[in-house]
C-alpha cells in the first residue's frame, strides 16, 4: 500500500521544494544561521555538513517529508522544511522546522514555500487539518503563522524542557479544510505584492 504523503518536488516562481537528500547537506550548511535553531526543541548548532546529513536522515525517515528549499533565481539551497507528523487515518499533517536564509526572510520565499505545501496538502492529498506550531518566544514565526490565515488554538504551558533547561511553551495553529481558500487568497496576494 502506498503511503498518503510522498516526497514530491513541488516548483513555484521564486522556489523549488526538492526531497531532502544528502547531496544538499553543504548548501544548507552554507544558508544556515545559528539563530534560526535557537527555538527548535532539540540542540542544534549547524557547523559541519555531517551535522547536516544528520539531519536530512531525520527528515526522510517514514512519516516525514523534509525538503530542501531552492532559489530559482540563484539555484542554490536556501533553507529547509517539513512535513511530519502525518496521520492518514486522520486527514491530518503538520508543517515545521521551516527556515530560510537570513537575507530571504521577509520576501516572497517564505509565503511561496507555504503556499506550495499547504496547496499540496489539501488540494492533492485531499487533507483536512494542517497544524503548525512554533515557540511561544518565537515572535517571527508566531506572527509569521498568524499572517498565513492560520488559527492560533492555544499554548501548551511548559510541554517541552528544552537542553538549557528552560521550559518552552509551544503555540498551536491550523488550518482546516474550510479555511484554506481565504488562506490561499491571502498568500497569493502576498506573493503579488513582490511582482
Amino acid at each position: 500500500m502506498r503511503p498518503w504523503v510522498e516526497p514530491v518536488v513541488l516548483e513555484g516562481e521564486w522556489v523549488r521544494l526538492e526531497p531532502l537528500r544528502l547531496h544538499h547537506a553543504p548548501g544548507l550548511l552554507e544558508a544556515s544561521d545559528p539563530e534560526v535553531f535557537r527555538h527548535f526543541t532539540a540542540p542544534f548548532v549547524p557547523e559541519r555538513v555531517e551535522q547536516f546529513e544528520r539531519w536530512i536522515q531525520e527528515r526522510t525517515e517514514p512519516g516525514s517529508w523534509g525538503s530542501a528549499v531552492v532559489s530559482r533565481a540563484e539555484g542554490r539551497v536556501v533553507g529547509s522544511t517539513t512535513v511530519f507528523d502525518v496521520r492518514p487515518e486522520h486527514r491530518g499533517l503538520e508543517v515545521g522546522y521551516s527556515w530560510l536564509r537570513a537575507d530571504l526572510r521577509g520576501g516572497p520565499a517564505n509565503p511561496e514555500m507555504k503556499l506550495l505545501l499547504l496547496r499540496h496538502a489539501f488540494e492533492t492529498l485531499g487533507a483536512i487539518r494542517v497544524q503548525l506550531k512554533c515557540d511561544a518566544r518565537n515572535l517571527r514565526s508566531f506572527n509569521g503563522i498568524k499572517k498565513l490565515g492560520a488559527v492560533y488554538e492555544g499554548t501548551l504551558r511548559h510541554n517541552v524542557i528544552l537542553p538549557d533547561g528552560h521550559r518552552r511553551e509551544t503555540a498551536y495553529f491550523s488550518i482546516l479544510e474550510a479555511e484554506w481558500p481565504a488562506a490561499k487568497a491571502r498568500l497569493l496576494e502576498r506573493l503579488e505584492a513582490f511582482r
